[in-house]
């Protein structure tokens, strides 16, 4: 097996990138497989956006993760930019194996490169093997989070 590359996504792995939010327990639930106008307008904005990178792992010419990273301005911890992670997933055939970990760990090397302060997340309450993942990694839970649904 050739070694896994970490690159910014380009629209033709949309497909993909929408295959690995669906498998999932939480994902089936929420997202869908089929490329429509809002994943198409999700897509062209986070590309359009600096402050947002849709990030794939390529191995062997085939999407096996991904994750999105938004970088936060803020004036909180003397004006610090702060990256948020989201959507990490690992094709369901590639976990356990350490691609999850390589993932994360790049994307806090680029958030380190950039000069964040922090890097957080939100990982939902009912993913025990992801809090232990996360927590392994140096992670904290140190603050409560909270979302509304609109």
């Amino acid at each position: 097996m050739s070694d896994v590359i970490f690159r910014t996504a380009v629209r033709a792995d949309l497909p993909a990138v929408l295959a690995l939010l669906a498998d999932d327990v939480l994902g089936k639930a929420r997202d869908f497989t089929e490329v429509d106008e809002a994943y198409e307008k999700a897509f062209a904005d986070i590309s359009a956006d600096p402050r947002n990178q849709l990030i794939v792992a390529e191995q062997d010419a085939e999407l096996v993760g991904c994750l999105q990273i938004t970088y936060i301005p803020g004036l909180g911890r003397h004006g610090s930019e702060r990256s948020l992670i989201e959507s990490v997933r690992v094709r369901s055939d590639r976990r356990g194996q350490g691609l999850g970990r390589d993932l994360m760990t790049w994307a806090i090397d680029q958030a380190r490169q950039r000069g964040c302060a922090l890097v957080q997340l939100t990982t939902d309450k009912t993913r025990a093997d992801a809090h232990r993942f996360y927590l392994g990694l140096g992670f904290v839970a140190s603050h409560e989070g909270m979302k509304l649904a609109l």
